[in-house]
């Protein structure tokens, strides 16, 4: 379960000065069904009608300042290419002007299949200008994954007019998923047999009246995304992200980060665009509040990591973002690396993780950094988002421990719905979604009989007696299951217990046991940790390195203490697998941000978990019980 306390090390230390507003406060009411109502105290402020209304304000307001940059040649190149304001304003009115004068709409949208790059951003900004909606997807759909079923049940749900792609590594999937009447972009190069409009077409429009009349038509209501879900359970799902819910929610966001009023914000980000924090909650933030992001080609795995600490050596960020993983692989080397350290703590106001845990083992050496370069801990910040939210609903704000989610955003309203032993959160507010794409079913189970979405998230409270304390994560109801005595087993702690207790070696861990009398464990190691433990080298493959005695000494010691920690048959491990197989993207057990789908594991790896129940598992480690 997460700590809901900060370790003694940490009292004491001041943290440097930061600005937070919105968030800090709440008001609870009680239904007559037994659910309650959570609000912030604080209202939300006006927001713009169109979020290329603030691309139009900044240009006008600081014309020459960078809003967007990106390393020429992308990872491993050279000098920042960079886009000023009022030159990303007049390019995206030439996109738009193009995109305008093309059979393009909300039934015919814009596929985007390529990662973060300016040529998109560019192509998002213009296509909203004009009200033409875009669809980006995981680049892994493309170029990872062994088939392209996923690519084309998006393709056949999104019914794209366009395709872009970043060059011609696209081409077969392209290929697989549209046809002759359906337009491909690519930044540079040519697909054999098949037409394509180099990027730089779309540039070379001089703006018009075409264009003026769709900007002039774009609204609240204008669908200004479609987002896919991971699609976890089910097959992706496509949910509509209006104007509305892009400008309502970047004012929360504004409110709820006040210091982002203080001075424009500085942004090195590598999350991926196809995804709501990447796409909606960063772009949205630095372009709200006349910030700068620079595109970080890096990402937090051992081949990508270079380019991220080579970034952070260069630009120091006010506010930085990622995911569990890359703050770990950060630590890491600024641990080693003062010069790293130095340029990270310069001027950062805040840090904030999302998609998972963060391991208060991370943290605690993140502060223990941030104190021993700047004198003082950093905020982190956190809460609880989804694509389906656009994406913030909850901030952490103060007192922050691993696994806090907070109070409500500003506008934004938390029904807390009691179900069996657990609370579901809801939400309502102009931050949430109209529905699903052409999925009226889907959309109809989302919301309840008073308009909210329901999440399928379980939270509780951090103090029962005091609610401002806010929110604690507590797992998804859909992972949740019984063991054969009807005992309940709550993944969602247990799950980031693990990842505390196995720190440095696992990744995650997938829960088992349902309808069996005792919980088990999956284990998906961090192979560089485990190899660095055995004193291995980093070519050895999965195998060994797992089998290695030291290696396995550690995950047994880990099983040894989850035992001794356990306080009855829910939360007591009794057996456990560590996985040689990584999760697999094409089986849907992982998404590309790293996160795992615990119910696809369990498909797909049946066989095993029958054999770790019935002890036929030769490499089942099982804990010493004494």
């Amino acid at each position: 379960m997460p700590s809901t306390d900060r370790p003694a090390a940490h009292t004491g230390t001041p943290m440097r000065p930061v600005r937070l507003g919105g968030c800090l406060d709440a008001t609870l009411t009680e239904q007559a069904d037994g659910s309650r109502i959570l609000r912030s105290t604080e209202a939300l402020q006006p927001w713009p009608l169109r979020l290329t209304d603030r691309l139009e304000h900044w240009a006008r307001e600081a014309p020459e300042r960078t809003f967007a940059a990106r390393r020429d040649g992308g990872a491993g190149g050279g000098d920042w290419q960079r886009i000023s304001y009022a030159r990303m304003l007049d390019l995206a009115r030439r996109v738009g002007q193009s995109l305008a004068c093309r059979p393009l709409s909300a039934d015919r949208p814009i596929l985007i299949l390529s990662g973060n790059d300016l040529e998109q951003l560019i192509l998002m900004l213009g296509a909203m200008w004009v009200g033409v909606p875009v669809a980006p997807v995981s680049p892994a759909y493309a170029l990872v994954a062994s088939d392209h079923a996923r690519l084309k049940h998006i393709a056949g749900l999104a019914t794209p007019g366009l395709v872009f792609a970043s060059d011609a590594r696209y081409a077969a999937a392209i290929q697989a998923i549209a046809g002759p009447d359906v337009e491909v972009v690519l930044t540079e190069g040519a697909i054999d047999g098949r037409a394509v409009t180099p990027f730089e077409a779309l540039l070379a429009a001089t703006p018009g009246a075409e264009a003026e009349a769709a900007h002039a038509r774009v609204g609240p209501d204008t669908i200004a995304k479609l987002l896919f879900t991971s699609g976890s359970t089910k097959l992706p799902k496509g949910v509509v992200n209006t104007q509305r819910m892009l400008c309502a929610n970047l004012q929360m966001i504004t409110q709820a980060f006040a210091f982002l009023q203080d001075e424009p914000p500085v942004l090195v980000d590598w999350l991926p665009w196809n995804h709501t924090f990447g796409g909606n909650h960063n772009i949205g933030l630095a372009l709200y509040n006349g910030g700068t992001l620079y595109i970080d080609d890096g990402k937090p795995t051992a081949s990508g990591m270079a380019e991220t600490l080579r970034n952070l050596r260069e630009i120091s960020p006010t506010i930085y973002f990622n995911v569990p993983k890359g703050f770990e692989e950060i630590v890491s080397a600024a641990e080693q690396d003062p010069a790293l350290r130095e340029r990270l703590f310069a001027r950062v106001q805040a840090f904030m993780y999302s998609g998972a845990v963060l391991s208060q083992a991370v943290w605690d050496r993140l502060d223990a950094l941030a104190v021993q370069t700047t004198g003082s801990r950093i905020a982190m910040l956190t809460g609880l988002g989804m694509t389906e939210t656009a994406p913030s609903c909850l901030f952490a704000l103060k007192d922050v421990a691993s696994g806090h989610i907070g109070l409500p955003c500003p506008g934004v309203e938390v029904k807390l719905v009691p179900s069996d032993d657990k609370t579901e959160v809801r939400f309502r507010g102009p931050n949430v979604m109209p529905g699903y794409w052409r999925a009226p079913e889907q959309t109809a189970e989302a919301f309840d009989e008073e308009g909210y979405y329901r999440t399928g998230d379980a939270v509780r409270w951090i103090a029962p007696s005091d609610p401002r304390q806010g929110l604690l994560f507590d797992g998804r109801l859909a992972e949740d299951f019984k063991l054969a005595t009807g005992t309940f087993v709550s993944v969602g702690p247990l799950r980031a217990r693990v990842q505390l207790e196995g720190a440095p070696c696992v990744q995650d861990a997938v829960v088992t046991g349902l309808n069996r009398d005792e919980v088990g464990l999956m284990v998906f190691p961090r192979l560089d940790e485990c190899r660095r433990l055995a004193g291995l080298p980093a070519s050895t493959p999965a195998p060994e390195v797992l089998h290695h005695d030291t290696v396995r000494g550690f995950f047994q010691t880990l099983a040894d203490r989850l035992w001794a920690g356990g306080t009855g048959s829910a939360n007591r491990v009794a057996r456990l697998h560590v996985l040689a197989e990584p999760p697999s993207l094409d089986r849907g057990e992982v998404t590309d941000k790293g996160s795992i789908n615990q119910r696809a594991v369990l498909q797909h790896r049946a066989a095993l978990v029958d054999a770790m129940h019935d002890g036929s598992d030769p490499w089942l480690i099982v804990p010493r019980r004494g």
